[in-house]
């Protein structure tokens, strides 16, 4: 099944194109990498996919919905509903606790606040110790585990994240990333990571360079 596809994207910025991708596929369950130097459009097209832009351009489809054509309350609730987003700027909720960050996160997205899936996520992610921390109190690397804890509590079926790895060192770099797969894996989400951090680019058989 084909979870992603990308036909006759472009978008533009004051006339000038900053995103262009003829044709992309990706299937169910996938795992892929956007490759690209900063400006090649990376961050653009997550957001495109998320719904978060309009393209100038083309069409998306995610599951079969076509996400371009949505009115933007219809995107906001597909987002909600389909999308995991792990952006470069984590955007937690400061005052409040961990455990509070995920039901926001459910709340959002019309669900039932489901403390026991908080704790599932939280422990396979191995920050079930933090789940009363304010988000504030948290280290960088905790704070992106928490970022990942949100984005797949609602078990979402794709899975975006945008350059999750460019400010780690080797050790986190390798870290966040098998925490990205192993999250993605275990919820059953077609993964999609955009960066231009060559080192995490032999982890993903799927690329494509912008």
């Amino acid at each position: 099944m084909t979870m992603l596809e990308i036909r006759g994207l472009r978008h533009a910025y004051d006339g000038r194109t900053v995103l262009s991708v003829p044709s992309w596929d990706v299937a169910a369950g996938e795992a892929s990498l956007v490759l690209g130097p900063s400006g090649s459009g990376k961050s653009t097209l997550l957001n495109v996919i998320a719904g978060l832009a309009t393209p100038t351009e083309g069409s998306v489809r995610v599951g079969g919905e076509e996400v371009t054509r949505l009115a933007p309350a219809a995107r906001d609730a597909f987002r909600a509903r389909r999308v995991g987003l792990v952006l470069q700027t984590l955007h937690l909720v400061g005052v409040v606790s961990v455990r509070d960050n995920l039901r926001l996160a459910q709340r959002l997205a019309g669900c039932r606040v489901d403390d026991g899936r908080i704790d599932e996520v939280l422990a396979g992610l191995g920050i079930a110790a933090l789940a009363g921390a304010r988000a504030s109190r948290l280290s960088v690397g905790e704070a992106q585990r928490v970022a990942i804890a949100r984005a797949v509590v609602n078990r979402p079926s794709l899975l975006l994240a945008d350059e999750p790895t460019s400010a780690l060192d080797d050790a986190n770099c390798a870290r966040a990333l098998s925490l990205l797969l192993d999250q993605a894996a275990a919820c059953g989400a077609t993964l999609l990571v955009a960066t231009h951090d060559n080192r995490i680019r032999d982890r993903f058989a799927r690329r494509l360079e912008l």
